[in-house]
């Protein structure tokens, strides 16, 4: 059997939010954008929505000036290569794998990101719970799919969502492409949402991610979801149940910030052939 020589890897998910994991400790990995598409790609590469770079922060040149140098970073970025400040998806999966490696400890642990520093507790029962900072709301916006127009709050979770909250048909909107934004707005590109309230403290919802297209879970975006929903029906804190198409989450928001909660799974894991990484 050929024995791959090549970068090692491990696929995990967060609520089918599937990622691949490179750890490169001390940066030594050339993380090109076509390297990561290629990554990401389900027919030429292993098939992700996003790859997760675990790296000390001091080995990073563009880590925040805030995160200090021995913190694990989360080095995340979309399916088409481009980097993204936060992923609540990621953040669970990554501290699963810092766990489950022996890289950090069980129980509570801290995380850099771009959004800045992430702490985090893993549960034995495999569940992860991030603090997620605050949610804000920073305006409103629309948008349209097929022809329908969203009216939808924009907030920001570390990075920019549009969270449009109705009695909407879930079932029947097409998120193939991604829904237009106001670029005033969101410069940087936004992730879209769309809620459904259900009886009690659930929701449902879609999401077609900035950078990837419509994933099977959005972390942050629960997070937005469950501002928007709380925002709906007059309240600035509470919690909500989050259903999306890769299952189920927990978000609690504060009057100081708020928590997801939800799985982490590792899959499996091995090494990447070294001619692949060098000419993905």
């Amino acid at each position: 059997m050929h024995a791959f020589g090549g970068p090692e890897y491990i696929k995990g998910h967060g609520t089918q939010n599937d990622f691949v994991i490179l750890p490169d400790p001390h940066g030594e990995l050339e993380l090109t954008d076509d390297r990561v598409r290629a990554l990401c790609d389900r027919q030429r590469g292993l098939g992700a929505d996003g790859v997760l770079r675990v790296i000390r922060a001091g080995n990073l040149t563009d880590a925040p000036a805030d995160v200090p140098s021995d913190v694990w970073f989360m080095d995340y970025r979309n399916a088409d290569g481009s980097i993204a400040e936060m992923c609540g998806n990621g953040v669970r999966v990554f501290a699963r794998y810092l766990v489950v490696s022996g890289l950090a400890p069980s129980g509570d642990l801290l995380v850099g990101t771009r959004a800045g520093i992430r702490p985090v507790h893993t549960h034995q029962d495999g569940r992860v719970t991030v603090e997620m900072g605050q949610a804000k709301i920073f305006g409103e916006s629309t948008t349209t799919v097929n022809g329908t127009a969203f009216a939808g709050v924009a907030v920001d979770v570390g990075n920019p969502h549009l969270a449009c909250v109705g009695d909407h048909d879930l079932d029947a909107l097409g998120l193939g492409t991604a829904p237009p934004h106001d670029l005033n707005l969101f410069p940087d590109g936004v992730n879209v949402e769309f809620v459904r309230p259900l009886s009690g403290d659930e929701v449902r919802m879609r999401v077609h991610e900035r950078g990837v297209g419509e994933t099977r879970s959005c972390g942050t975006g629960t997070v937005a979801a469950t501002a928007a929903a709380l925002h709906a029906a007059g309240q600035t804190t509470g919690r909500r149940v989050v259903h999306i198409p890769g299952g189920t989450v927990e978000v609690e928001i504060t009057a100081s910030g708020s928590t997801l909660t939800g799985p982490a799974v590792l899959v499996g894991g091995g090494r990447l052939d070294p001619h692949w990484w060098q000419n993905p």
